[in-house]
């Protein structure tokens, strides 16, 4: 317990205790320390054990209140040193740095995060070329049942969002292509710019994007929840793949998928070209369709098939890729989701500028 005295002969209060100071007695000493008067002497020569809370409040009061303190033995007072010593002020906010340091500092950092992602990428791709080569060596561990779902997922639930999508950029490429070519008289090649536009561009690549916002960011949430549920390393414990039997299947079906896709939304643009030039430029739909199969070369279908098994090795292999990183809480399901559609999409148009250096110079125009 703590004892207060009082000594009349110097009118100077003094602090005395005994016992523990502990954490149990933390309340009540500090009331005791808040009624004594600034410089007050705290005698610890009757305490037999404190604790770090009892040695904050000893601290504490002589740090704010220029108390002194006397009698303490030499375990006391190592950790009335130790206290201090841990004692100093901690800045909750850091200075801000200049903007250009910052900015310089966040590329850095940027620059780092996507040198990690493309490393770890291209370990996956490994990975999932060894899951494939096992495949290829041992059939019986084929998951055709995973991959007709996958099918199911990405292609025939697709067919509406697609086919409404392409239309829609159909009638808007023949529009804006009316538009502008009226000017000269030359509206009747409003059907080259619809038949190779979608034929060669378009398609494939609104394709891709539909699809890395519809069905990559489904395999990313769908494997990183697997992951957050431990389900991964069951099928690890009992000796299954979960390359083989998630990340496979998966990207097979949508390689797969793309091109019939892509064609399907080549066609569907073409229709809706079709229905706006034959009812705002009264071009017949024989004439449409003859004209269509002139100025579409047979390499442009080439081409935009070409990219499409491309983009969809890219979707799958990057929503697959994310999914694995998934670690901790289902927070990062979705961060890990969004960054798979960010990265799927970047890929793509990044791949599409290429090839379209590519084809051009091996003279595929």
């Amino acid at each position: 317990m703590a004892v207060t005295d009082l000594n009349p002969s110097d009118n100077d209060q003094s602090f005395r205790c005994t016992g523990a100071l502990t954490i149990g007695r933390a309340g009540s000493t500090q009331r005791e320390l808040d009624a004594m008067p600034d410089g007050m002497t705290i005698d610890l020569a009757g305490v037999d054990r404190m604790d770090t809370v009892g040695a904050w409040l000893i601290h504490r009061t002589q740090r704010d209140r220029g108390a002194h303190i006397v009698g303490e033995s030499a375990a006391v007072k190592a950790l009335l040193e130790q206290v201090a010593a841990a004692d100093h002020p901690v800045q909750v906010r850091p200075d801000l740095r200049p903007a250009p340091t910052r900015a310089l500092a966040e590329l850095g950092t940027w620059t780092v995060e996507v040198g990690q992602t493309l490393f770890g990428l291209l370990g996956f791709f490994g990975a999932t070329l060894v899951g494939f080569g096992n495949v290829i060596r041992r059939p019986k561990r084929f998951r055709m049942n995973a991959v007709v779902s996958s099918f199911d997922a990405v292609g025939v639930r697709a067919l509406g969002i697609i086919g409404l999508m392409s239309f829609l950029i159909g009638v808007v490429i023949g529009q804006q292509g009316a538009v502008q070519l009226q000017q000269f008289g030359a509206e009747v090649y409003t059907i080259n710019l619809i038949g190779r536009l979608t034929v060669r561009e378009l398609g494939p690549l609104m394709t891709a994007i539909m699809v890395a916002g519809r069905s990559g960011s489904a395999f990313a949430a769908q494997i990183g929840t697997m992951k957050i549920t431990e389900e991964i390393d069951a099928m690890r414990t009992i000796g299954v793949s979960p390359v083989e039997a998630l990340v496979v299947p998966r990207m097979l079906a949508t390689v797969l998928m793309m091109p019939l896709l892509s064609f399907f939304s080549m066609l569907t643009a073409i229709i809706g070209g079709g229905v706006f030039c034959w009812v705002s430029l009264k071009i017949t739909p024989a004439t449409y369709a003859m004209r269509i199969s002139e100025v579409v070369p047979l390499h442009d279908l080439d081409v935009g098939l070409i990219k499409s098994l491309v983009f969809g090795f890219i979707i799958a292999l990057g929503g697959c890729f994310q999914g694995m990183l998934v670690e901790g809480n289902s927070e990062e399901v979705g961060r890990r989701t969004t960054n798979a559609v960010v990265q799927s999409i970047f890929m793509v148009i990044v791949l599409d500028a290429v090839f379209a250096v590519f084809f051009s110079s091996i003279g595929w125009l």
